[in-house]
């Protein structure tokens, strides 16, 4: 059998100490969870529309969904969509909102 020097045990040593340390803190049963109950209201997204005259105020609010990143969404206090994730709501109002035309 071969000789080890005394570099390489040591290095033998620390590995095999932390690979007990990984299998016992695998082992530990998890601890308190930290993570607190996320609250019904998630987002509020008002826009103010000044283009026709008078001020019009739409309220979008994501209320939180049984699925993660996902959203039930409704506008001006009307369902719109349920389990709706943050890009499709984004595209949604980029859609709903379109260009006018400027007028100089």
């Amino acid at each position: 059998m071969y000789r080890r020097s005394k570099k390489y045990q040591t290095q033998v040593a620390l590995l095999a100490k932390a690979r007990a340390a990984r299998e016992r803190k695998r082992l530990e049963p998890p601890g308190p969870s930290d993570i607190t109950e996320l609250p019904e209201l998630r987002r509020v997204i008002e826009i103010t529309d000044y283009d026709f005259g008078s001020p019009v105020v739409h309220r979008i609010e994501l209320f939180r969904s049984d699925q993660i990143d996902c959203y039930n969404v409704t506008i001006d206090g009307q369902p719109w969509q349920k389990r709706m994730g943050w890009t499709r709501i984004l595209a949604s109002l980029r859609k709903a909102l379109p260009r006018l035309r400027q007028m100089h």
